[in-house]
């Protein structure tokens, strides 16, 4: 705990037995709430609530607000307008003073451009868009400093990290199969995020080491993110000779590919990103044909990324006994960073309020945050990277960073197991 916090806690055995007289602050919780994605931002932010109220709420300059979450449903994943709607009324008639979460980027966009009409701070924190915030925030910055972003990483960061997992599978494939040349196939979900790591994907695979992978692109396929049966691209891919499918799948698609994928025994690792696959409730959902499933994520069982990483899983699954996806970890973070600039800033005012946040310097569940110039969370070693992780044995392991090697740096976190491929995809490819 920083020691503006601890100083903007020490008032709270005088204040603590006259909460009457406290203040309210309205924060609007946006979100997806008919799915995971918005259940987890409602969660991740009501954990923190709780334990901001109960530790005496936020001092901001001599005054003392308790925390009230506003529960703002966007049905963003079928309506940009119902999401940009939602806003304006959370803002005009529930009359939040501060907004956090979102998840679709296309809505997050619509979204952001409503909070920046009535100059409210909106810390997102599930949207990748590079987007949202490059060529906004630094381009026309008295329009856009209300927004920043703490989870995930942008599309850009994403792909680097994914892109390291499939390293991980290519090599495991070159080691245990001895294909010198792998196929990669690309399964992404018809989405704005998803299209730059696409580009940067069917680019790195193909490219000669030590900038890419020197392996084979056996073909791009675009599912929508909300489809129920992904068969047919499956068994494309099977007909294309792949021996890897590099997953770019943030909805509801991500649990029939995982069904449809175990079911068929189709001969291909599955590595990438897969939200659905980040939940605990993953080899339910798909009838536990999702074993060896790999995909980024953020936090993972028994993995310690900072001293708050442990603490806030278990807190979590105490309180909601389901394992934290990004977007909770992410609202967690959020409101612990809006509390702290607050405190900073000492007064509720936007504009003195925006100043404070960019001087963030949190760690919490997930890693170190820093905003950089766009006001974007900075990925790389000793700040935010996530992790790699694989169904196995019927549980989430990590994988990755295990001796990741940057510059003079070394990235490992204790727990993490090397990558295994899925044994059919052995016994149909071993030679």
């Amino acid at each position: 705990m920083s020691r503006v916090w601890i100083a903007a806690l020490s008032g709270f055995a005088l204040w603590a037995g006259s909460t009457a007289s406290a203040q309210t602050l309205r924060i609007g919780v946006v979100g997806p709430m008919a799915f995971v994605q918005g259940e987890h931002t409602w969660h991740g932010a009501t954990l923190a609530a709780e334990e901001l109220n109960r530790a005496g709420g936020v001092l901001v300059g001599n005054q003392r607000y308790r925390i009230e979450l506003v529960r703002v449903d966007t049905n963003e994943m079928t309506s940009v307008t119902d999401a940009a709607t939602a806003v304006e009324r959370a803002i005009t008639a529930q009359r939040v003073d501060f907004l956090i979460g979102g998840f679709r980027s296309e809505a997050v966009l619509a979204m952001t451009e409503v909070a920046a009409d009535y100059k409210k701070p909106f810390i997102i924190t599930g949207a990748a868009l590079d987007g949202i915030l490059a060529g906004r925030v630094d381009r026309n910055y008295e329009r856009f400093k209300y927004l920043f972003r703490v989870s995930p990483t942008k599309s850009s960061d994403l792909a680097r990290t994914s892109l390291l997992l499939l390293g991980e599978v290519v090599q495991a494939v070159r080691r245990d199969l001895r294909i010198e040349r792998p196929k990669v196939a690309i399964l992404a979900e018809r989405a704005a995020w998803a299209d730059p790591l696409v580009e940067t994907a069917s680019r790195l695979i193909a490219a000669p080491p030590p900038q890419g992978y020197g392996a084979e692109v056996a073909g791009t396929w675009r599912p929508s993110a909300t489809a129920t049966d992904v068969t047919p691209e499956l068994t494309a891919i099977q007909r294309a000779g792949a021996q890897v499918i590099f997953t770019v799948l943030s909805g509801p698609v991500g649990v029939p590919f995982g069904r449809d994928w175990g079911r068929l025994k189709i001969p291909a690792a599955a590595v990438g990103i897969n939200v659905e696959a980040q939940q605990e409730t993953w080899l339910k959902a798909t009838d536990n044909l999702g074993a060896y499933v790999a995909t980024l994520n953020t936090l993972a069982p028994a993995v310690a990324i900072s001293p708050k990483t442990i603490p806030f899983i278990s807190n979590f699954q105490a309180r909601f006994k389901q394992f934290p996806i990004y977007t909770a970890s992410g609202a967690y973070g959020a409101l612990y960073i809006l509390a702290e600039a607050l405190n900073r800033a000492g007064t509720t005012a936007a504009d003195a309020v925006v100043r404070a946040l960019e001087a963030t310097d949190y760690t919490g569940p997930a890693g170190r945050i820093v905003f950089d110039k766009t006001h974007d969370v900075t990925w790389g070693p000793g700040y935010t990277t996530g992790l790699g992780v694989q169904w196995i044995g019927g549980r989430m392991q990590a994988f990755w960073p295990r001796q990741w090697r940057v510059g003079n740096q070394t990235v490992s976190y204790a727990g993490v197991q090397p990558y295994q491929l899925p044994p059919w995809v052995v016994e149909a490819w071993r030679r």
